[in-house]
C-alpha cells in the first residue's frame, strides 16, 4: 500500500485536505468519528474540492416523502393547527390509527392510550432508557444486542446508565438463550434494546429468537425496547398487506413487557418532520412503580412516560406532523397506501452495490442471517481483506467514499457500515471506478 505523497497522487481526494478538515472540526480520530461527524467532514471536503462523494455514511431516506403525509400536513396547517398546542400523549387520530397499524402489520394488540407520538424514535428511545433507569436502583444497566445504532449507546452515556452488550451474530438461534441468561442472571439488567431488521447488518431476528427474548425478559422482569425503524423492510417476504400474514416479526408476540419504537423516517420517508411512535404494551402502560410515585407523584408507567418525560423534553410533537402520521397510518391500514412498495428499491440498490463490491475485492462482513444469506435492504456491511474498520474508513475517504466504522456499532468484525439510500443512477459507474482504483492501490 502506498503512503504519503504517492498516496495523495493516486487517490481521488488529497489526503492532506481531508486531514486538515478533520483537524479544523476538532475530531480527534476520524476512524472512530460519529455518523454526523463523518457527514460534516465529507460535506466540507466536497465544498472545498468540488469532488462528489458516494455517501454511505448516513441513512437519509432516498425516495420522496409520502404524498399522503405531505397532503395531510399541508391541510392541517391550513386549518390552523400551528397555533394550537398538541396533546402531550398524542391527538386522538394518531393514537387510534397507531393501534390499528400495529395490529395490521405486526398482529399486535395495543390499546390506543399506549400509542404515543414522539419526536422521532430518538426521543422515544431516550425517554424509555431514562425511565427504565429510574424504576429500580439495582437495575442500573441496559443490555444492547449488537451490532446496533451507535447513538442509542450515546443516549445511555448522556443519561448515566451502564451499558452491556454482545454481538448477536455469534449467538443466533438457541445459542441466544444461554447468552441472555448469562446477563440477566446478574440481576442488574433493567432493559434490553435491539433493532430488527438490524442496523447496521440487516440481520432479522427470527420468531425463535424473539420468543427467547420475550420469555426470558418476562422471567427476569427485563423491559424490552424493540426498535422497528425498518419494519417490513426484510424484502425476502411481502409484508405489505394489512391485517394479513406474513406480519413483521416482533417480541410483542411473546411478552407483555415491551415498548415498540416505530418511526416514520424510513418506512414513510418522513424523516425531516421528526415523528415516531412509542407503542407501550397494555400491561406495562398500566403498571405502577413506587419509585415513579415518589419522584413524580404518578406511579403508572404510561403516565410518567408522557407527562413527566415527554412533557419535560418537548411538550409533545408537532401538531401538523401528528396529522400527517395519522393519515399515513390510516391509509396504510386501509390498503390505500402501499408504503412497502415505495421503499423496496433500497433492496435493488443494495444488491447492485454488493455486486460491484465483490467484483473489486471487497466482501460483505455480515453476510448471513442465521442459516440464510442476509437480505438486501437499507444498510449493509463492507470489509476489505483483514483491514480494521477504522483504517478502511480512512482509506475510502481518500477515494471519495464514506461510511462509518463497524466498531462504533458494537460489532466484533472488521469493516464499515454502508447505506444505499443516497445512491443515484450515476453513482454505480463512479463506485466501480473508485473501487477498482482502491483495489489496484491496495
Amino acid at each position: 500500500m502506498e503512503t504519503g505523497e504517492n498516496l495523495s497522487e493516486m487517490c481521488i481526494v488529497d489526503s492532506k485536505t481531508i486531514d486538515s478538515i478533520v483537524k479544523e472540526l476538532e475530531i480527534d480520530d476520524i476512524r472512530s468519528a460519529s455518523i454526523r461527524q463523518i457527514g460534516a467532514v465529507v460535506r466540507a471536503v466536497e465544498a472545498r474540492t468540488g469532488v462528489e462523494y458516494i455517501h454511505f455514511e448516513m441513512g437519509v431516506p432516498g425516495v420522496p416523502p409520502s404524498a399522503v403525509g405531505v397532503k395531510a400536513e399541508c391541510e392541517a396547517l391550513q386549518r390552523g393547527v400551528a397555533s394550537v398546542y398538541p396533546i402531550i400523549d398524542g391527538i386522538p387520530e394518531i393514537k387510534e390509527q397507531a393501534s390499528r397499524f400495529v395490529k395490521a402489520f405486526l398482529d399486535a394488540d395495543i390499546n390506543p392510550q399506549g400509542c404515543i407520538p414522539t419526536v422521532g424514535s430518538m426521543q422515544a428511545a431516550f425517554a424509555s432508557l431514562m425511565l427504565v433507569s429510574q424504576l429500580d436502583k439495582k437495575r442500573d444497566t441496559v443490555l444492547y444486542i449488537d451490532p446496533g445504532f451507535p447513538v442509542q449507546k450515546l443516549q445511555a452515556q448522556v443519561i448515566g446508565v451502564n451499558v452491556a452488550s454482545f454481538d448477536i451474530a455469534d449467538f443466533r438461534g438457541k445459542a441466544l438463550e444461554a447468552k441472555l441468561e448469562e446477563f440477566y442472571a446478574k440481576g442488574n439488567i433493567g432493559a434490553v434494546l435491539y433493532s430488527t431488521p438490524n442496523n447496521p447488518t440487516w440481520m432479522t431476528l427470527t420468531d425463535e429468537e424473539l420468543e427467547i427474548i420475550g420469555r426470558l425478559s418476562a422471567k427476569y422482569d427485563v423491559l424490552v425496547i424493540e426498535d422497528l425503524a425498518y419494519m417490513t423492510m426484510d424484502f425476502r417476504c411481502d409484508m405489505s398487506r394489512p391485517f394479513e400474514p406474513p406480519f413483521q416479526p416482533s417480541v410483542s408476540k411473546y411478552t407483555d413487557n415491551y415498548i415498540l419504537l416505530i418511526s416514520a423516517s424510513k418506512i414513510f420517508s418522513y424523516a425531516g418532520q421528526r415523528i415516531a411512535l412509542a407503542c407501550i404494551s397494555d400491561k406495562l402502560f398500566a403498571r405502577h412503580y413506587d419509585s415513579l410515585k415518589e419522584r413524580y407523584g404518578m406511579a403508572r408507567f404510561g403516565a410518567a412516560f408522557a407527562y413527566a418525560f415527554l412533557y419535560s423534553f418537548s411538550s409533545g410533537v408537532s401538531h401538523s406532523a401528528q396529522c400527517a402520521m395519522a393519515a399515513m397510518l390510516k391509509a396504510a391500514c386501509d390498503g390505500e397506501y402501499n408504503f412497502v412498495g415505495d421503499i423496496k428499491e433500497y433492496a435493488e440498490r443494495t444488491a447492485r452495490i454488493k455486486e460491484i463490491l465483490l467484483r473489486n475485492g471487497f466482501d460483505v462482513v455480515y453476510d448471513t442471517d442465521g442459516e440464510e444469506p442476509v437480505s438486501d435492504g437499507f444498510f449493509f456491511t463492507i470489509g476489505y481483506k483483514d483491514m480494521p474498520g477504522g483504517e478502511l474508513l480512512k482509506e475510502l475517504l481518500y477515494y471519495g467514499i464514506s461510511g462509518i466504522d463497524l466498531a462504533t456499532t458494537g460489532a466484533t468484525r472488521n469493516g464499515i457500515r454502508a447505506c444505499s439510500s443516497n445512491i443515484k443512477p450515476h453513482h454505480y459507474a463512479m463506485l466501480e471506478e473508485r473501487l477498482e482504483l482502491f483495489n489496484k492501490n491496495h
